[in-house]
Order: structure tokens, then sequence, then C-alpha cells
């Protein structure tokens, strides 16, 4: 086995106990929260980023070329604002809803083929590569981290509604910590995905001599910016937050999921290079 294979493996490993860890922990009846989610999603991480590291010494790029770098990075960009955001708000049970989305990433970028790209076309060499990309991963998980945001709102709502104060309940966050966090993580990917669009047609200029070809891929991330666009608007202007928030910001990063995988996989485009 490859040395950065071995380490991928490791961190799913670590990533799919950290989720089993977590879902046990929403149903245990102590008040306090376990942090054993959190220390094994740390371990996992470690080897994660050892494997991203060697992939991108094997391959001298950023490791995402590739379904499988792909998907792999975007699992670690998430991850980075995961820990960040425990560490400044303290959310307690935030793993049990942000690891399920990680290793569900993790294993399907196991499901493809894992050989290091070496070589690589003469696109991919630009510079406004690798700073598309940044931008366009960082975005892509605040949404998915908005998204586990909302889960916990839609469920700390239920239970408030249901006069359930026990339990689970005591161990999520408040409603109005948990909004203000929702739309601070959209307020912080709208940004990132709009400069990565930008930082796109910059991209596609010096590829293909033309700043927008209708590309499938290009049209999603724009109909992916005017869904975000949409939900900012309805906050700012009309109020729409709390529970439609919530909601909101699940089916936005839906649109995002079949962005990042539907649109690569099913239709055909300058995208489908097997990179995003």
């Amino acid at each position: 086995m490859q040395t950065n294979i071995l380490f991928f493996e490791l961190a799913l490993t670590f990533y799919a106990i950290s989720t089993v860890a977590g879902a046990i922990e929403i149903f245990r009846k102590k008040k306090a929260t376990s942090r054993a989610a959190l220390y094994l999603a740390i371990t996992g991480f470690a080897f994660h980023t050892i494997n991203i590291i060697i992939r991108f010494y094997e391959g001298g790029h950023i490791p995402v070329t590739t379904m499988h770098e792909s998907a792999s990075f975007f699992s670690w960009c998430l991850l980075i604002l995961f820990f960040f955001h425990d560490f400044r708000y303290k959310l307690g049970l935030l793993s049990s809803f942000i690891m399920p989305i990680v290793f569900l990433l993790m294993f399907s970028s196991a499901a493809f083929p894992r050989e290091v790209n070496e070589s690589i076309g003469p696109m991919l060499q630009s510079y406004w590569f690798g700073i598309h990309v940044i931008f366009a991963f960082l975005g892509d998980a605040a949404f998915a981290m908005a998204a586990g945001i909302g889960m916990m709102y839609l469920l700390q709502e239920r239970h408030l509604k249901s006069k359930k104060l026990d339990g689970i309940f005591q161990k999520l966050p408040n409603l109005q910590v948990l909004d203000e966090i929702n739309y601070h993580l959209i307020t912080l990917g709208f940004p990132l995905l709009t400069l990565a669009m930008i930082t796109g047609v910059m991209w596609a200029n010096s590829a293909w001599g033309s700043y927008w070809r209708w590309d499938p891929k290009e049209v999603w991330s724009l109909i992916t910016w005017l869904i975000y666009a949409l939900v900012l608007h309805l906050r700012i202007t009309i109020g729409w937050r709390g529970k439609k928030a919530a909601i909101l910001s699940i089916v936005g990063f839906a649109i995002v999921i079949f962005a990042f995988f539907g649109v690569t996989l099913l239709l055909e485009g300058q995208h489908t290079f097997k990179a995003f």
C-alpha cells in the first residue's frame, strides 16, 4: 500500500469512529458532553494532513485534480473551519453534526481511483488555478458548516416546541447563538464563493481566452451564488431568520453538493477532467 493511501485509510477510519462516537453522544442522557468525538476527529485530521502533504509533494500541485483528491480536500477544508468554530464558540455537540458530512465526503472520495496525478495539463499550471480552488473549497466548507448548524437549530427548536428540556436540549446552544453562527458562516462563504468565481473567470480567460463559456460547472456555480445571494437578501431585507434561515442553509448546501458531484459526473464540460 502506498504511503499516502495508508494515511488516507487511517484518516477515514478515525473519521468513521468519530462519527459513531458523535451519534452516541447525541443520545447519551448525561448533561455533560464528551470530547471523544472531537479528539478522534483531530487524530484523523492529523493523518489526513499528512496524506495531503504527501500527495502535494508527489504530484507537485494542490491535490484537487481528481475526484478522489477533490472530495478529500473538501472534507479537509471543512474540518479546518470546524475546529476554528468549535474552539471559538465551544459548541459541544457540533462534531455530531459535522463529522457525518466529513465522513461521507471521505467515503465518497474512497470510491474514486486514488492514483496521484503527476502530469497536469497546461490549463492547471496557471497560478489562478491554486487561488481559485482555495477560495472555492473554503467557501463550500463554510456552506457545509452552515448546513450542520442549520440541522442543530431545527433539532433544538423541535425540542423546545415539544417542551423536552432535558437530554440533548441541555447540550445544544440556544437558538439565538445557532442562528448567529449560521448567518456568520453564510456571510463568510458568500464572499469566498464570489472570489472563487472572479478568479475562475480570470483563470478561464488565461486558459481558453474567454472569461465565460457557459460550461455546466460555471452555470451551477452561478446558480449557487444566486441562491446564497437570495438567502442573504431575504435575511437582511425581510428578516428571514431562525427556522427559515436554517432550512435555506440546508437547501443551499444540497445545491453545493450537486454542483460538486452531480455536475462533474453527469454533465459534459470543460471541468470534466475529474477535478471538481
